[in-house]
């Protein structure tokens, strides 16, 4: 029992980073929530910050997913009889959980795909993969990345039941219920982004903001 709190807590605090505006404040002397939509992922550390600051916030978000499904997963204080899949779905869960409700910073964090994508890249790699693929081509066809990684989160669930029910794959029911909820969750945090986009109001990708002026020239 020891050692599952121990997992859950490490990888919620490793989820709970605000990489996005440690990034802000370190290199540019900003609170990227002050900014563009106002959210610490980096979609909008992209926008207002730049396309180099953007990727290194989402490889490291990223990697707060993966570290928690892979490594602190492995934490065992001889008090364990769980499952190493439900101890790696645990430590995911809390470290996404981290990332959307982080302690640092009052609990407002980000939307959660970065460090989910990190989950699932440590779960199930092939369909992460085909996941992340699916979104940029989303993104290419149609510059909404809100569209993305709600088309993606959908994918995953989808193709992991395609693969178990047609294709007679060893998915095993676990996974296909984490990512049942995630893709809930990413439903649940972008719900102003569908509102936008039935509107279309939607920011699209690439779209140039006063603010990243403002930035980058003081």
């Amino acid at each position: 029992m020891i050692s599952l709190i121990a997992i859950v807590i490490l990888s919620y605090i490793v989820g709970s980073f605000p990489t996005g505006i440690v990034f802000g404040k370190l290199f540019k002397g900003i609170n990227v929530r002050q900014y563009g939509s106002k959210n610490m992922g980096a979609t909008n550390v992209f926008r207002v910050l730049g396309a180099k600051l953007g990727i290194s916030v989402l490889l490291l978000d990223m990697l707060k997913g993966l570290i928690a499904t892979l490594i602190i997963s492995s934490i065992n204080l001889g008090d364990l009889s769980i499952a190493v899949h439900w101890l790696k779905i645990i430590a995911g869960f809390s470290a996404i959980f981290g990332h959307i409700f982080p302690v640092w910073i009052k609990f407002k964090g980000g939307k959660g795909i970065a460090a989910a994508a990190g989950v699932f890249f440590g779960l199930i790699p092939i369909e992460a993969g085909l996941a992340i693929m699916f979104f940029i081509i989303v993104v290419f066809f149609t510059r909404y990345v809100s569209l993305g990684s709600i088309l993606a989160s959908i994918f995953i669930p989808c193709a992991l039941v395609v693969e178990k029910i047609y294709l007679g794959a060893p998915i095993h029911d676990s996974y296909m219920i984490l990512a049942i909820i995630l893709a809930v969750t990413v439903l649940i945090t972008h719900r102003q982004n569908i509102k936008r986009l039935l509107r279309g109001e939607e920011n699209k990708f690439g779209k140039k903001l006063k603010a990243f002026n403002v930035v980058n020239n003081e």
